[in-house]
């Protein structure tokens, strides 16, 4: 899925912790992926932040702490109403390829949204995460559908936070009346079958 619009580098710093994130809008839900590259002067910080018993390995239950702890430094808000993301797939590469700054970290979220009417909204984003060590970017990805269009994106200064304004459209009704049209003959088919039925048993 392409971004709206990028926004962004081509590298980045050997002390920096590149965050990048795209936020996919949904009539429902938000979903948001997040990669997480640290450069080699800051890898082995962010190793001993997942690796907790030392061990020089991450575990499962290591790697899903952390991203635990990733997705609980996200704001999320639609509309001025605070909606919390919950962790989903998260993916980390050894940590010897994270000390070479190769390794990417990768982690999926999604929040879901309340119920919204049909019209103008405003998503907001801000990610929290290391901002010692850390730089941003932050993008909206191009929505599946037709009912959501994202009509414009603000970042400030850093790109820690995205405000992403977008319009929620309709359903469309077409496969819905097709159902509905598909229904009302087939029980007309059924009707008729039954009087040809009752006639001739008569």
């Amino acid at each position: 899925m392409a971004a709206v619009a990028v926004a962004g580098v081509s590298a980045h710093r050997l002390d920096e912790y590149l965050q990048a994130a795209r936020l996919g809008i949904d009539p429902g839900a938000v979903r948001i992926e997040l990669d997480l590259t640290p450069g080699i002067t800051v890898a082995g910080a962010i190793i001993a932040d997942i690796d907790r018993n030392r061990d020089g390995s991450l575990s499962a239950d290591e790697q899903r702490a952390y991203g635990a702890l990733v997705v609980s430094a996200l704001m999320l808000e639609v509309d001025g109403t605070p909606v919390r993301a919950q962790l989903g797939d998260a993916s980390f590469p050894v940590p010897e390829v994270m000390r070479r700054g190769e390794g990417t970290i990768r982690i999926q979220s999604a929040a879901t949204l309340p119920g919204l009417s049909v019209g103008s909204h405003q998503l907001l984003f801000r990610n929290n995460h290391h901002p010692d060590r850390s730089v941003y970017l932050a993008n909206a990805l191009v929505p599946d559908g037709d009912e959501v269009a994202v009509t414009a994106q603000r970042r400030d200064g850093d790109q820690t936070e995205l405000t992403i304004d977008y319009v929620l459209r309709a359903a469309s009704g077409t496969s819905t009346t097709a159902w509905l049209l598909g229904g009302i003959a087939a029980a007309m088919v059924l009707s008729v079958l039954r009087i040809r039925r009752s006639r001739s048993a008569g």
